[in-house]
């Protein structure tokens, strides 16, 4: 049993780099080095993540914590469909919210970039410190909603509607890193689409996100990830 405020004064001695945000029942404190923990409300403490470190060991003597599969071991087919699933998004925080919410349904952990501890980095270099030197994302889900206006060069009779660059240059990194069949690109039916990518998985959508959740639940199974049908 532990506070949270315990957690956080164990981190902050230990100088980890952690950022903290509240979760269903619980704050979770998620450390740079892999290691997350969760201070439920009835203060329970659960370490997973990297559960191995020292710093791990060392919450779990000091909280009683239990140490997610530590006790027994996955087998490394179930390990392979838990990373978390990459979330990005432009200017429409209501969509983002409702994916997490409903991968959260699902029994997975979204990743946010911007929830993520900055450490002096730019969202880019975050973005590709994170995928790069930790590389236990397995899935991306990019949101393309109407967040920008464009059109031809001297012919604004043709203006469409557009994702900002920054989530389309998002889109390419996470691409690059994970692979076409690994991002499923969330996309409200305004929007005008990148051109010239063959082969990624569009999934449309007119105002909510849960509208497209059959889908998504299809192509994260083919991902590799065992989301839960209850959430359907």
């Amino acid at each position: 049993m532990a506070t949270v405020d315990e957690v956080r004064a164990l981190l902050t001695r230990r100088h980890a780099r952690f950022g903290e945000k509240a979760i269903q029942d619980a704050t979770q404190f998620r450390c740079e080095s892999g290691e997350i923990v969760n201070v439920y409300h009835t203060g329970r403490v659960v370490v997973a993540g990297n559960h191995s470190t020292e710093l791990a060991r060392e919450v779990a003597e000091l909280t009683g914590a239990s140490r997610a599969a530590a006790a027994a071991p996955a087998p490394a087919a179930a390990r392979a469909v838990r990373p978390p699933v990459f979330i990005v998004y432009g200017h429409d925080v209501t969509s983002r919210d409702q994916l997490e919410l409903l991968l959260r349904r699902m029994g997975l952990e979204p990743i946010i970039l911007q929830n993520l501890p900055a450490a002096g980095d730019t969202i880019i270099e975050k973005l590709e410190r994170y995928l790069g030197e930790r590389g236990n994302v397995g899935f991306a889900c990019v949101l393309l909603t109407p967040d920008d206006e464009g059109h031809l060069a001297g012919q604004p009779e043709q203006r469409k509607y557009r994702a900002r660059q920054n989530v389309i240059l998002e889109l390419g990194m996470v691409l690059a890193r994970l692979g076409r069949r690994r991002v499923a690109i969330l996309h409200k039916e305004s929007v005008e689409l990148p051109s010239d990518i063959a082969g990624l998985i569009y999934v449309p959508y007119k105002e909510r996100v849960g509208e497209v959740a059959a889908k998504l639940f299809q192509e994260l199974r083919e991902g590799g990830y065992e989301p839960n049908a209850e959430a359907l």
